[in-house]
């Protein structure tokens, strides 16, 4: 087994490559270098043990190059490069399949500059429906233009597919936990204060209080995801009209309120684990529903229905892990306050691999903050994982 700690190499490196939409295409991303992107990357490369194969791992906004679970692996032995997207820390406009670019652009990359011949998709959290989503269109590529019509090829882009995929912490997607985090009191975004009482479990008029019965369980999902819809309506309408004036690349951005609003936090047996009740990964809900970092708070209409809407994006790691065929371990931490364990199942019921795996760590949280005793239980599974199958 992989001396758990291993010195190892941080090796900061940039990544430059062509946005295939050109240097004249509107911009999506705060300054830049032309028709190119640039991809900020840390390679973790261990110390005198010399690998051919290599953990990846991306998040829609990165930030992940000093997670714990990162650094762990790369004490472990196992070669580990972590890539921002070219929306580090911004995600108002990000575009799903420029991401997936950004992620083929990382293992072309890597196998020229560095000569790994073997590549692990290491997706965290919101990094594991990127990984299969990535996955998907590598192995099974369709996709030429964005839910917006614009014109993203992932077809000609060629994608190199992963050797194997790694969910770590992972959630469904971006746009099923925005529909399940979305406030359903809310039914006109023009007056998003106004809020339905029989909707609003923040209210004290609210007549439903937890445990929540079915019947107000069912009734509150559907409010979510019809919410969503009408969201994505406005956005599909104006889009039209913005086309329709002769002006085919002109977006408009726009705010969505109450996007921190669960049963699941004020109701300890929806979706039971471990995890800390009454609270989320932001703190107190109530607040974090209207503060300025939820989910999907500042958008564009381009944005929305590539991230956010919840029939119109693509990344989708149910309808992504259904079309992978290369090996995948799915591992869930019981406390995780974000990702719930009915996300890691029905991610791992989903994956069409006949090589595929599920392993609990029973008490962990998100980010092995509060539990750190218990990221060497994660990091052996993982090493195990690879060593049996030669990675």
């Amino acid at each position: 087994m992989a001396n758990p700690s291993r010195p190892y190499q941080r090796i900061p490196y940039l990544i430059l490559h062509r946005d295939p939409a050109g240097p004249g295409a509107v911009r999506d991303v705060y300054g830049g270098t032309g028709e190119f992107v640039a991809l900020e990357s840390h390679l973790l490369r261990p110390e005198n043990n010399p690998s051919n194969s290599v953990i990846v791992m991306m998040h829609p906004i990165g930030g992940g190059a000093y997670l714990p679970m990162t650094t762990a692996l790369a004490k472990a032995g196992l070669h580990v490069i972590y890539c921002n997207s070219r929306y580090r820390g911004n995600d108002s406009a990000l575009i799903m399949e420029k991401c997936v670019l950004d992620l083929g652009a990382c293992i072309g990359d890597l196998k020229t500059r560095f000569g790994y011949e073997k590549v692990i998709l290491g997706g965290w959290s919101g990094g594991g429906s990127l990984s299969l989503f990535y996955q998907d269109q590598a192995e099974n590529p369709t996709i030429t233009h964005t839910p917006a019509g614009d014109e993203v090829d992932l077809v000609s882009a060629k994608l190199i597919p992963a050797d194997g995929v790694l969910l770590l912490a992972a959630h469904i997607s971006r746009s099923i936990t925005m529909t399940e985090w979305l406030d359903p009191s809310i039914l006109d975004e023009d007056a998003p204060f106004d809020r339905e009482p029989s909707l609003n479990i923040y209210d004290r008029r609210c007549p439903e209080r937890p445990p929540y019965s079915a019947e107000f369980v069912g009734r509150f999902r559907e409010a979510q995801v019809a919410r969503n819809r009408r969201i994505t309506g406005r956005a599909k309408k104006q889009l039209a009209e913005l086309k329709a004036s002769g002006h085919p690349d002109a977006e408009r951005c726009f705010v969505v309120q109450g996007t921190m609003c669960d049963v699941r936090w004020t109701d300890p047996s929806q979706d039971a684990s471990d995890r800390r009740p009454y609270t989320c990964y932001l703190g107190d809900p109530v607040l974090a529903n209207d503060g300025p970092v939820g989910l999907g708070r500042f958008t564009t209409l381009r944005s929305w229905l590539s991230q956010w809407s919840y029939d119109e994006s693509r990344a989708n790691g149910v309808r992504n892990a259904a079309r992978v065929s290369c090996p995948v371990l799915v591992i869930n931490n019981s406390a995780d306050l974000a990702c719930t364990p009915s996300h890691a199942q029905r991610l791992f019921e989903a994956i069409a691999s006949k090589d595929k795996g599920f392993v609990e760590i029973k008490g962990a949280d998100h980010y092995y903050l509060e539990r750190p005793d218990l990221l060497p239980e994660a990091v052996r599974a993982v090493t195990t994982w690879m060593a049996d199958r030669e990675f």
